[in-house]
């Protein structure tokens, strides 16, 4: 299947969302902050990134502009605790394709995933929670 990056500080969210993604049969990259996501996405090139937004460090939204300047095509679903429209609203503009809340459902999960996935369909551009 795909190749995701999880980036959150909390190794429990990672956690979460590597036992909603791997039955699947998605390969998982992990990373805790900002500039290791940077660097794993440039050296692993995955075809989606789920992102937390509040880290320490640089802010998810600092990681996701960073990336999709350098890569356009960057495919990043956010994956927050933070349900405010105009976080949604933020991320959308920064170039998300999708939004998906905590605590994780894994069938919204997969649902933005497979949305948010190119082989599968078009972006994901509404809140899953």
């Amino acid at each position: 299947m795909a190749k995701i990056l999880l980036v959150d500080d909390s190794a429990l969210a990672r956690r979460i969302l590597r036992r909603c993604l791997e039955p699947e049969g998605h390969q998982i990259i992990e990373a805790q902050d900002g500039i290791s996501a940077l660097e794993a996405y440039f050296l692993e090139k995955p075809d989606l990134v789920l992102l937390d937004l509040t880290m320490e460090g640089m802010h998810g939204l600092d990681v996701l502009r960073e990336m999709r300047r350098l890569d356009p095509s960057a495919r990043v679903v956010v994956a927050t605790a933070d349900i405010q429209e105009s976080t949604q609203r933020m991320a959308q503009e920064a170039g998300a394709c999708g939004f998906v809340v905590k605590p994780f459902v894994q069938k919204q999960v997969l649902e933005v995933v497979g949305r948010a996935l190119p082989a599968v369909g078009g972006p994901a551009t509404a809140e899953e929670g």
